[in-house]
């Protein structure tokens, strides 16, 4: 498949194919809604969209954002990662505040194709974009993908597990450090949200009648279910890799 990837422009209208992408329960993190309604006036240059151009059907999305950073990427990032990136981001908007890098926030491949090396693709195109636009460091909360298979293992294991060759036995995190992308550390509240047990049940399908971790599929780790208070909350742990472009 030839793909053609680049800034969205005026290819709006595709992005509604690309619409469902992700578990429901992963639409409600209340922190989304500062970049996902704002993207398209405040950062669409740093929006990619990729179009198969045989059917010219959107195949694969990029979103990032630029932020302020004045640490030492190599002493670590901050452990609330991707809600972290988005309120810096819209922070530093309104406040004026100059931009020193990227961070990416999602890059979405259409499910039927998964697995062909697109995700290698939009990643590169992310790097020349964050290098066009005159940045230097691309930093990513990274989702890793297999780590749904293996829900109760901490992340401080699993990310940084490695196969024979060195390389990060998690697939998403194996095309991050194959791109030239290094671990710099784990964001264990990347991601935390909580709503009530009928919320849950109507975003997963299960029946949230016990107190304790639920395994809720497409989930990196348990999500805490508390019956007599009734509330149930899901902290994501997602890992920092830092690119220098």
């Amino acid at each position: 498949m030839e793909l053609d990837i680049a800034p969205v422009g005026d290819r709006w209208k595709l992005f509604d194919e690309l619409e469902g992408l992700w578990p429901e329960f992963m639409t409600k993190d209340p922190t989304s809604s500062l970049y996902y309604r704002h993207y398209q006036k405040l950062w669409p240059e740093f929006v990619l969209l990729a179009v198969d151009r045989a059917s010219g059907q959107a195949v694969a999305k990029a979103h990032s954002v630029p932020i302020s950073f004045d640490g030492d990427i190599a002493d670590g990032l901050p452990e609330t990662g991707w809600e972290w990136a988005i309120r810096t981001a819209i922070h530093d908007r309104f406040a004026g505040v100059s931009p020193t890098i990227v961070s990416a926030l999602e890059i979405s491949i259409r499910p039927d194709l998964r697995g062909g090396g697109i995700s290698g693709k939009m990643l590169a195109a992310m790097r020349d974009n964050t290098a066009r636009l005159g940045f230097t460091d691309l930093v990513a909360p990274v989702r890793p993908s297999a780590k749904t298979a293996q829900i109760t293992k901490p992340i401080d294991a699993y990310a940084y597990e490695t196969r024979d060759d060195g390389l990060p036995v998690d697939p998403w995190l194996r095309v991050h450090v194959r791109a030239g992308g290094r671990i710099v550390n784990v964001a264990h509240q990347s991601m935390a949200f909580g709503g009530t047990l009928e919320q849950w049940r109507s975003w997963t399908g299960l029946p949230f009648d016990e107190t304790g971790p639920v395994e809720v599929p497409g989930a990196l780790s348990p999500v805490l279910c508390d019956v007599a208070q009734n509330n149930a909350v899901y902290v994501e742990p997602n890992v920092w890799i830092h690119h220098r472009i």
